[in-house]
């Protein structure tokens, strides 16, 4: 793990240290900010901490830079390894936690990001405007909910997306973003979810090489907490891919994808049956070609539900993941496969189920937990120009 990664990880579970963090750096670069003019024209994107140039702010970002409303706009994009990424359109990069970097995020008029700007410390100003489209729809406990947290005040966010009642309540109790403040939007990165066809699913199944006469199972579990104090976040799923190949292998391709946190999944060997897809950069082409999504605890269920398709919960770690995680709703009453603990019960559940009523179940939870979606892209851009002429 990365140094960078290190300490993240001990800010994150030392509440002391994170107070002074919070408190020091916060005053520094407030009075940094008294010799900053906001650029009302620079638009700051972010996501997943600078890890990655994707997710909604891409989203957001490149519906911008075609959008003829928006052609007066400077673009900056912040991450870990500016150099290394293609990013389409003109705009700058800074790379994250530099001095330039919070430099520039004190001059933005605007931020957008699916996860933070200020990096734990709280300097934005009445001048800027702050969308936070967040980067899932959580089913484990998030914010001020989880053991030892409660630094989460999230009322100065002047746009903070949501996608349904059901996660409503608890961004406003959790985050403590305040009501006017909240868009029903759905996510921007969830958008081509709702347009996808055969075309489509054809052209990526041959990306990957994938035979157009096989169905796909998308293997997506969540992230574990660090075991060794932040050096690694690897897992070792209880599976055996011989079993799965024996009792799937001439109907299914199976693609592993881990959560960006995790460095490893432990215990997986790529063949012609297991796909490595944890690099692969549009995770919303692994799903649109799935017939399958296992998971755990992941949110990824709930962008997976919008295409109407079966979901599995293989919970082998439920008992032990629930003291520490809690969860916004009874998985094993509401998720449609129930929990299911063990690769037999998953492998069983994918040969033996009723595929089209497995759909309508998944259409039904879809029906409860995500209701907004599909035109969440265009609804932030026109809530980021809004926003701009309004603050003076």
């Amino acid at each position: 793990m990365s140094f960078r990664n290190k300490v993240e990880y001990i800010l994150k579970h030392n509440q002391w240290i994170m107070r002074c963090f919070t408190c020091l750096g916060s005053l520094f670069f407030r009075f940094v900010g008294l010799f900053v003019r906001v650029d009302r024209t620079l638009i700051l994107f972010c996501s997943y901490s600078g890890k990655f140039y994707n997710d909604s702010p891409r989203k957001i970002y490149e519906f911008m830079i075609n959008d003829e409303r928006c052609k007066d706009f400077q673009f900056v994009w912040a991450l870990r390894n500016p150099d290394e990424v293609l990013i389409p359109g003109e705009c700058k990069r800074v790379r994250i936690d530099t001095w330039k970097y919070f430099v520039t995020a004190l001059k933005a008029g605007v931020w957008v990001t699916n996860v933070n700007i200020e990096r734990g410390l709280k300097f934005k100003r009445k001048q800027q405007f702050y969308l936070n489209t967040w980067h899932g729809t959580s089913v484990n406990w998030v914010g001020n909910a989880v053991a030892g947290r409660n630094d989460f005040k999230w009322d100065y966010v002047d746009a903070f997306c949501y996608s349904g009642e059901y996660e409503k309540e608890f961004i406003k109790r959790d985050f403590l973003v305040t009501d006017e403040h909240l868009l029903p939007s759905g996510l921007p990165r969830n958008d081509d979810l709702y347009e996808t066809d055969e075309k489509r699913i054809e052209r990526i199944k041959h990306t990957l090489n994938i035979p157009l006469t096989k169905k796909v199972i998308l293997y997506a579990p969540t992230w574990r907490e660090s075991n060794d104090n932040g050096l690694s976040c690897n897992i070792t799923p209880p599976i055996h891919i011989e079993k799965w190949k024996d009792y799937l292998g001439d109907q299914f391709i199976l693609i592993f994808r881990t959560h960006h946190n995790t460095k490893q999944m432990l215990g997986i060997s790529f063949n012609d049956f297991v796909i490595d897809g944890s690099d692969y950069p549009d995770v919303n082409d692994l799903l649109v070609i799935a017939d399958f999504l296992i998971t755990d605890y992941s949110c990824i269920m709930m962008d997976y539900c919008i295409l109407g398709k079966p979901f599995i919960e293989f919970g082998y770690d439920y008992d032990d993941y629930s003291k520490t995680r809690g969860f916004y709703f009874d998985l094993d009453k509401e998720i449609p496969s129930h929990i299911l603990r063990t690769e037999e019960e998953v492998l069983r559940y994918i040969v033996d189920s009723d595929y089209d009523e497995e759909c309508r179940k998944a259409e039904l939870f879809r029906q409860k937990h995500v209701e907004y979606g599909g035109n969440a892209t265009k609804m932030c851009v026109d809530a980021i120009l809004s926003g701009i002429n309004q603050i003076r």
